[in-house]
């Protein structure tokens, strides 16, 4: 085991400013007040030093408290000024390693190392932070290790020794500027609104404005009201206009500045190690994720993007990626572009071939009766108590709910062959989901009563790391789909699937799985 060490001396810088930038807003809030009378910019700028004289002492003792030990079996990290923690990771619980560089502390050189094990659908230790060089060295070694433990699997051969020329690999698939542009123009967001919203509960501290008083804002709209009403119908509709393509503006701008600031230089590269996944302008993610670690894959669109022929994949593992249970690794790609990199991970998409199963006729009606029994629900006191006519609306809904019912079961659908699942839904932004047999840990058939009467059922796979239901299936299919299932589970040996693959590993899977030719398990 070697000797604990202890993260890079400018984390201690970093603390100190991140206690600064804390403390700006009360400074602010001080320096435009009338606390402190004349002086009051005296005991703002007092404030910040302080703020920044005990972030520093704190950051420097939380510094020396905090140690790492690279064992041969586990990283370990012991913290606390008061009380001690230490924390241990066993190399084989470790499903990711990413590096994660925020503005300032690239500015510094720096990263934060992060440990995902899947346990807790999140990270699970940081080191923050260690050198870039650091950084780098310490995720090729955790893999190492963790690649070592697979020797012990029987009829496994060792891995092979990482190569310099590893880190590099095949880029699959890259985002360049003018696809990121393209990509930012269906990404409207309206977010700047709401950090403008969260800024205006500042306001008061700084001015004399109180932005909770309904009678100032009424008073206001009311000398709006006033000065529109003078101006005439015609500049009324043009303020209307002006007002609409302002907001569609807005929108997208916003919309291609978060694009822009996530998504910058997106790469994915193929290696022996996996993908690695790199991306960001002003916060830079890197991450690595071993290919047979990969779950299943998530094709997904947005509802103007279909119409254009762009979607987006993702894979499901045992981490996360920002709180999402999927990582993106093409947010904005062709189908064609998507294929190859699902081949690179040892998925078939679905193809003419596929036999398509659609959910039972039983289920659409279901779901189409209760949608728009709310509705005729609604018509029967809208037609005693309110105005002649009004209960059409929601009588004209109930047929619109009916209508989009059985427009959506065209789309929802569900197929299995002998290597993979499939399911797809969504008849606006169509989404697919794709699952490899061997990787499959269970299968739930769950039915609530109206199920039951009416013989359908949901069936629910077990994934690690994600969810897969195909909703609606007939009885019988589900029975069939089931016993495919677990006929494969059964002849499946897990200890050999957390292993990079290795000839010997291709050969004992395609024997444990009848009809996987060898070609759709290479990764």
């Amino acid at each position: 085991m070697s000797e604990p060490q202890r993260t890079a001396p400018v984390s201690v810088v970093l603390g100190a400013l991140a206690s600064v930038q804390s403390a700006v807003i009360g400074a602010l809030a001080i320096g435009f007040s009338g606390i402190g009378g004349s002086g009051r910019i005296w005991i703002a700028l007092g404030t910040l030093v302080a703020a920044t004289v005990i972030g520093a002492g704190v950051a420097y003792v939380k510094w020396r408290r905090l140690t790492y030990t690279i064992g041969e079996a586990d990283i370990r990290v012991e913290s606390g000024i008061l009380s001690r923690a230490a924390r241990s990771i066993p190399y084989e619980r470790i499903q990711d390693v990413s590096l994660e560089a925020k503005p300032l502390p690239r500015l510094f050189g720096l990263v934060a190392v992060k440990f995902e094990t899947g346990a807790g659908g999140g990270e699970d230790l940081a080191l923050e932070y260690l050198t870039t060089k650091q950084g780098e060295a310490l995720r090729r070694l955790v893999r190492e290790r963790r690649d070592d433990t697979s020797e012990t699997a029987p009829g496994l051969a060792a891995p092979a020794a990482a190569r310099p020329e590893d880190e590099d690999g095949e880029v699959l698939y890259a985002l360049t500027p003018r696809r990121l542009l393209t990509f930012g123009l269906f990404e409207f967001s309206l977010a700047v609104f709401a950090v403008l919203g969260g800024l205006l509960q500042y306001v008061d501290n700084i001015s004399s404005v109180d932005i909770w008083d309904v009678d100032l804002w009424r008073r206001w709209l009311a000398e709006q009201g006033e000065t529109v009403a003078t101006i005439g119908p015609m500049a009324q509709a043009l303020g209307a206009l002006a007002g609409l393509v302002g907001l569609v503006l807005i929108g997208v701008v916003t919309g291609v500045a978060r694009t822009f600031l996530r998504d910058w230089g997106f790469t994915l590269t193929r290696s022996p190690r996996g993908f690695r996944r790199q991306r960001g302008l002003l916060t830079r993610t890197d991450v690595v994720m071993p290919a047979h670690r990969v779950q299943g894959l998530v094709i997904g669109t947005g509802i103007l993007r279909h119409r254009f022929g762009w979607h987006s994949l993702s894979f499901v593992s045992l981490a996360q990626d920002s709180e999402n249970e999927s990582h993106v690794v093409a947010p904005f790609a062709r189908m064609d572009e998507i294929a190859r990199i699902a081949g690179a991970a040892g998925f078939c998409l679905p193809d003419a071939a596929t036999r398509w199963q659609r959910a039972s006729k039983r289920h659409r009606t279901d779901l189409a009766v209760r949608d728009a029994a709310a509705f005729v629900l609604l018509a029967i006191p809208a037609a005693i108590f309110a105005p002649l006519g009004l209960f059409l609306i929601p009588l004209g809904a109930a047929v619109i709910a009916v209508g989009v019912n059985l427009y959506a079961w065209e789309f929802r659908r569900h197929a299995i062959d002998a290597a993979h699942v499939y399911a797809s839904h969504g008849y606006l932004s169509p989404r697919q989901e794709v699952a490899t047999r061997l990787k499959l840990h269970s299968v739930e058939i769950a039915q609530g009563p109206l199920a039951r009467w009416r013989g359908y059922a949901t069936v629910h796979l077990g994934l690690a790391g994600g969810t897969f239901a195909m909703h609606g299936v007939p009885l019988p299919e589900a029975r069939a789909l089931r016993r495919a299932v677990i006929e494969t589970i059964a002849a499946t040996d897990y200890s050999r699937l957390d292993a990079p693959l290795t000839d010997e590993r291709d050969q004992a899977l395609s024997a444990a799985q009848p009809g996987l030719s060898a070609n759709r398990l290479a990764t």
